[in-house]
């Protein structure tokens, strides 16, 4: 039988957008169907650049054009941005899925289920660039997902606390906002699309505080205290306004959040 491990591995490595949905989206669905297993032929190899196609160019995070939203160019430009996230979040999930080993089959299958809707989230964004005359790859993006991904590939607790717990929890306190902009202006099917997103996100971010709880108490640690410490250790900048609600269902607690709050967010 086919190792899980060696599917992650090319759908990491491949390079075109067309080949790593289709790649994700096929790996997911033998996962599924019990084609796969988790005897490793290998181990994994270290931490290196995934496949990606030769645009956008990256840039730093301050180099990404803003435009208003007032014009389809703008919206184009916000969805770009949000296509490039998500488009990172496969390669997350994917190596969280490839480079923690020994660990219950469901740590997998979460994270398989992760890849797969991350790539669902990239095609509906690329369908509505294509509406607003848009391609992935037109516009500059930044790479700070995946900068995360490599300070954290040693251990999955510091893993899950870090990128789904932080970075992807972002998402849930901005795209509100995105929401609310685009209905300003009138934009249904932006909208549409967002929402999904939020709704599936939460979903991945709680899988994300589910494991770092298991890690946590695998290893008889404060799962408040170690997050806390984690955050002052990578030197994560947190800022507000916070969806307390979403967050709450993600697994946050409110212990956690009063915390955070006092790091530089408003409720």
């Amino acid at each position: 039988m086919e190792s899980l491990f060696d599917r992650a591995a090319a759908c990491l490595a491949a390079s075109s957008v067309a080949d790593k949905l289709t790649l994700t989206h096929a790996t997911a669905q033998a996962w599924r169907d019990g084609q796969l297993s988790l005897q490793a032929n290998s181990p994994p190899q270290p931490m290196g650049e995934p496949g990606r196609p030769a645009r956008p160019e990256l840039v730093s995070p301050t180099a990404v054009p803003r435009r208003r939203l007032g014009t389809a160019e703008g919206r184009a430009a916000l969805l770009h941005a949000i296509a490039h996230i998500e488009f990172n979040a496969i390669d997350l999930a994917w190596d969280a899925a490839y480079r923690f080993r020994d660990l219950p089959p469901q740590f997998y299958s979460d994270w398989v289920r992760v890849a797969d809707e991350e790539a669902h989230h990239f095609g509906l964004l690329q369908k509505r660039l294509h509406e607003l005359d848009c391609n992935y790859g037109d516009l500059p993006a930044h790479n700070g997902l995946w900068d995360m991904a490599v300070k954290t590939a040693f251990d999955p607790m510091v893993r899950m606390a870090l990128v789904p717990r932080v970075l992807e929890a972002r998402g849930l306190d901005v795209t509100p906002a995105m929401i609310n902009k685009l209905r300003n202006v009138g934009d249904e099917k932006s909208i549409a699309v967002l929402e999904i997103i939020l709704r599936e996100e939460i979903a991945h971010v709680e899988i994300g505080s589910r494991w770092f709880n298991y890690f946590c108490a695998q290893r008889g640690l404060n799962m408040q205290a170690t997050f806390i410490e984690l955050l002052n250790e990578y030197q994560c900048n947190l800022r507000g306004p916070f969806n307390y609600a979403a967050r709450l269902q993600a697994g946050f607690s409110m212990a956690e959040l009063d915390v955070i709050e006092g790091m530089g967010g408003k409720r």
